[in-house]
Order: structure tokens, then C-alpha cells, then sequence
């Protein structure tokens, strides 16, 4: 018998802690108080079966670990030329340890990575971001705000070319127009041994929909995009947010999550496994 959740300020955990399967959810949101349902309903429901799926002892995504073991196995193309892996890079952490290091969202920041001498900036995978404690990553069911990052930043001149690391088809080529959101933005659909899988590439340039449209099969190598140039890659110093998804979730209008919540960072781990599966960055480019 199923018992509804209750109206507590974390809906999140409480799902972990109902023992509800996850084809129960429907069940789940019906049979609770209006306002829960209206939470709960105002979320991802692809999030929410896979928080399920955990509470259960689960995998939050069925295969991911499978998913791990083949993207560890494959030899990616280099997404820029140069290679970033055995390029020079700075390591660019958001939570003051550069302290005279200007945000990605200002326009100073341009000149400043200019002056550091190297051609790439790296932003880490997993890094809680201070940059995201606002009410717009917020939601319903939880007040706890999304502030771990689930991609890679790589940072270079607008105009950068960027490059397709493995076979794909396009699956999104969307404008995502929303100040600091994606701008221009690409997303790939893989095969991972019968296993679909999916890359995002954020703030692209308007180079975008001239190159690819949805549908479109990619080789590794080919050119993909450019780093898009303030306001078009969404009002953020030119780079691009690199990101591995095992699953879109319910998410279907060419955008997706860039970051999660660290409660929740186990499940955004299978959500969103490691980008440097592909990137394949030394250690010392990305070691806190």
C-alpha cells in the first residue's frame, strides 16, 4: 500500500526515503495533498523516478555504470584544436581561490583570461558553484538551490571551432534565450552499444544552425560549432559547457540541467557521468 509523501519542505528526501518503486510515482503524486502533488508535479518526473531509483538501491539510470565502463574504452576525438588534454590550461575554480579572477558572466573576464598566456580555461566537473545560490535554481520541491556543476567549461576566443568527439546524430539544435542560460546549444544522441547516450554543448556561437540541423549524423572530427561571443552564447565569457547526459529525463525542448543538487549528487552522477570519459584532461589540469 502506498502512503503519501509528506508536506515536508524537502520533498527530494522524502521520496529517497518512501520506498516507492518508480513506475508508483503516478500513484505517489495522486494519492498525496493537493499542494505536494502541485510540487511535485511542477519537476521533472524523469528526476523524480530516478531519485526512486536510488531509494530502491538502485542505479538512478539504468546502465550507467555500463555506460562508464564503454565511454572508458573508446578513443575520442579531440573537441579543439589544439587538443585541451595536452594543451597549456589554467584551472579556473568560481569559489574564490582566484580571487582577482572577474565572473564568467563579466565582461572583464575577457581581458583577465587574456592575460593569463594560455589558450584554454578548465572548469571542473562537480564544482559547487557559489555563482548558483539564486532563486533561479531553485524549484518546488526542495529549497535546496542546483549548485553542483555536471559539465566541463572549456574557455577560449569566441569563434573557437569545436569539434564532434564521437559518431552521433543531432538531436537538439536550439537558441535557449534566457539571460545565463545555454544560448546557443547543441545536443548529440549516441550509441552506446545499444545503450543511448547524449553530449551538450552550451554557448555556442550563431555558427550553429548553419552547420547542423536535427537529424544530422556526425562523424568524429567533424566541425560542429564555435564558441559563441556575448549575448548570443547567453551573456557568459566565450567557452563551452561540455556535458554527458545517460538519460533526458523528461526534458524534450533542447535544453537540459547544468547543474544539481549536492544532496542529490550521487543520482547526478548516473544522470550525468563525468564529461572527462571524453575530454580525457591530465589530472593536474582539473585537481582542486
Amino acid at each position: 500500500m502506498l502512503h503519501p509523501l509528506p508536506a515536508v519542505s524537502d520533498l527530494y528526501a522524502a521520496l529517497r526515503a518512501s520506498g516507492t518503486a518508480p513506475e508508483a510515482l503516478p500513484a505517489l503524486i495522486s494519492g498525496s495533498d493537493p499542494e505536494t502533488a502541485r510540487r511535485l508535479l511542477s519537476v521533472d518526473q524523469g528526476l523524480l523516478r530516478a531519485i526512486l531509483r536510488a531509494g530502491e538501491g538502485l542505479e538512478a539510470v539504468e546502465g550507467a555504470a555500463a555506460l562508464r565502463q564503454y565511454l572508458a574504452r573508446l578513443s575520442p576525438a579531440p573537441l579543439f584544436h589544439p587538443d585541451v588534454a595536452i594543451a597549456p590550461s589554467a584551472l579556473l575554480l568560481t569559489n574564490g581561490e582566484r580571487p582577482d579572477m572577474p565572473a564568467f558572466s563579466d565582461r572583464a573576464f575577457d581581458e583577465w583570461f587574456a592575460a593569463q598566456g594560455v589558450p584554454y580555461g578548465i572548469g571542473i566537473y562537480g564544482e559547487d558553484r557559489r555563482v548558483y545560490r539564486s532563486a533561479q535554481f531553485a524549484d518546488a520541491a526542495s529549497p535546496e538551490r542546483r549548485t553542483r556543476h555536471l559539465g566541463i567549461d572549456v574557455f577560449a576566443p569566441a569563434g573557437t571551432a569545436i569539434y564532434a568527439p564521437l559518431t552521433g546524430v543531432v538531436r537538439h539544435a536550439a537558441y535557449n534565450a534566457d539571460a545565463l542560460d545555454y544560448g546557443h546549444t547543441l545536443i548529440l544522441e549516441h550509441d552506446g552499444d545499444g545503450q543511448p547516450f547524449f553530449t551538450l554543448y552550451g554557448h555556442l556561437g550563431a555558427s550553429l544552425p548553419r552547420l547542423l540541423q536535427p537529424g544530422n549524423r556526425v562523424q568524429p572530427g567533424q566541425l560542429i560549432a564555435h564558441l559563441g561571443d556575448w549575448p548570443e552564447n547567453g551573456g557568459w565569457a566565450p567557452h563551452v559547457h561540455f556535458q554527458i547526459m545517460a538519460t533526458l529525463l523528461d526534458q524534450r525542448g533542447g535544453n537540459f540541467f547544468g547543474v544539481g543538487q549536492s544532496s542529490l549528487w550521487d543520482i547526478w552522477q548516473d544522470i550525468c557521468p563525468d564529461p572527462n570519459l571524453i575530454l580525457r584532461l591530465r589530472a593536474a589540469q582539473i585537481a582542486q
